[in-house]
């Protein structure tokens, strides 16, 4: 089953007879910014267009950018990522006091595999404030605290299908994570939160008629974290899988599949939807805007780069699993850094292993302080547990004080510390570096004159702008071949 570029009314047919099609007379423009992507998927969110602004790490994509973008009839997520509990509270307070009642939003959750209780604490202050849409990230696997916000609140309507209260846009680059979003929510995880009385028996019940998630956004090669996907490749496997994950359990509603990553230029996204997505998400473009919460230092670097100016790095959350996150290259040494930092811990098993230049260089070149230093901040910041541990295995005290130079990067590129500028951690995709070239020469090409709602719909406008002109030079195309054949007859 295929998925079209826009979802209308369809007429019985474009032309009355073969006369008028030979004619040329027929309209292919017909498709508008808001006709592009799933109608549902806009019901569902109450949207004028398909577009996701995706969040950011630690807040980047704050309560502003999601105010101003769904102000304009598309929704934000707020990047929750790396942010403290009172700080997420705060700012769901700002969105929900900004926007009027069933104007957009939504909250990033960010998976901390080493720090479950915590996501489940970001849940609960989620639940608590009646935050209805989340966006899924970097999950591996469906962990208690996703399928609790997903259950709680299920009910059926009159007529018997499910009605589900907290809505998850599951962000995947991976078959067997889709796939897992893509079930119902396992008996073992529903028993325990039944057992722990998180959910009822009646919530559990109704859990195993519906997937994990509403939509899945497929995440091809982007900032922060990756898996450096390819559109092409994914999109299609991906609603295959959805396509056959509908027909096993036959749901009553369908999964939406969207695209994300490398999403910069109209070409990009009349590409995501040529290739059945029902929504669009962006990411990379929006941290050069004037609503992203970073430094003007860091939107001058990611005003001038171009399409090759990024390079992958250790994920610092996921330091150990060896997962990558894309970041800035231009003007900075962190890439480099970071990677050196997770060679030697691969290949070492305690600090004491290192060579005594490479740990001075370290500690005076990345991070201006010894290791006794960093080690009292990291055992201020992780819990007595993860401390124990530390004292007991040196490799995972190498990897806790490694990981320090992670936040610590960020920390730099947020506050805009110019004598640490070669340090900045800033996650960012070759979308960026496309924008860059699409508005150059135009007012857009300086970031004090970009807001997130304003790229969005200039984006969307020459998107379907250029579909409608692809179309039209198809068409004629054909016309042309049909003319040729004709004569030759």
């Amino acid at each position: 089953m295929s998925i079209p570029i826009m979802e209308v009314e369809k007429k019985d047919s474009l032309v009355s007879d073969e006369e008028e099609k030979a004619s040329g007379n027929v309209n292919y423009g017909n498709i508008s910014p808001a006709s592009l992507g799933s109608v549902q998927f806009k019901k569902d969110y109450n949207l004028k267009y398909a577009y996701v602004a995706g969040g950011m790490y630690r807040g980047v994509a704050g309560k502003e950018m999601v105010v101003k973008i769904g102000k304009e009839g598309m929704i934000g997520f707020l990047g929750t990522g790396g942010m403290e509990l009172s700080q997420i509270g705060a700012a769901i307070q700002y969105i929900q006091k900004e926007l009027s009642l069933g104007q957009p939003y939504g909250l990033n959750l960010l998976h901390k595999p080493s720090d479950l209780a915590m996501e489940e604490k970001t849940v609960d202050l989620f639940l608590s404030y009646g935050v209805k849409n989340i966006e899924a990230a970097a999950f591996l696997s469906i962990t208690p605290a996703l399928v609790k916000y997903r259950v709680q609140g299920l009910t059926r309507d009159q007529s018997g299908r499910i009605i589900t209260v907290n809505k998850i846009i599951a962000k995947v680059s991976r078959p067997e994570v889709a796939q897992a979003f893509l079930s119902p929510a396992s008996e073992k995880i529903l028993s325990k939160l039944m057992d722990e009385n998180k959910i009822t028996p009646e919530e559990a019940g109704l859990a195993k008629e519906i997937p994990m998630a509403d939509d899945i956004c497929v995440e091809a090669d982007s900032g922060g974290h990756t898996d450096s996907g390819v559109s092409f490749v994914l999109m299609p496997a991906m609603i295959k899988l959805r396509n056959e994950m509908m027909e096993k359990y036959q749901y009553h509603k369908q999964v939406r599949v969207g695209a994300a990553g490398g999403i910069g230029t109209p070409e990009a996204a009349a590409a995501a939807f040529m290739l059945g997505a029902d929504f669009i998400l962006t990411g990379s473009i929006n941290q050069c805007t004037v609503e992203a919460v970073t430094s003007d230092t860091v939107k001058d670097l990611l005003q001038q780069i171009n399409i090759q100016d990024t390079e992958y790095a250790p994920a610092g959350d996921m330091f150990e699993l060896g997962a990558k996150v894309q970041v800035l290259k231009k003007g900075v040494f962190f890439p480099s850094r970071a990677n050196k930092l997770y060679d030697l811990y691969r290949h070492h098993n305690s600090l004491h292993e290192i060579d005594e230049k490479t740990r001075l260089q370290i500690q005076e070149k990345y991070f201006k302080r010894s290791f006794e230093e960093v080690y009292n901040d990291v055992k201020s910041f992780y819990p007595a547990s993860e401390i124990e541990k530390a004292e007991c295995n040196p490799k995972h005290k190498m990897a806790l004080i490694f990981k320090w130079y992670f936040g610590y990067s960020s920390r730099l590129a947020l506050s805009g510390s110019e004598e640490s500028r070669v340090d900045y951690q800033v996650h960012c995709g070759p979308a960026l570096g496309a924008f860059n070239q699409w508005v150059k020469g135009t007012d857009l090409e300086n970031w004090r004159n970009r807001h997130v709602d304003k790229i969005a719909t200039k984006l969307l406008i020459e998107t379907a702008q250029l579909l409608n002109q692809r179309y039209s030079t198809f068409h004629n195309y054909s016309l042309s071949e049909f003319k040729s054949t004709d004569n030759k007859s």
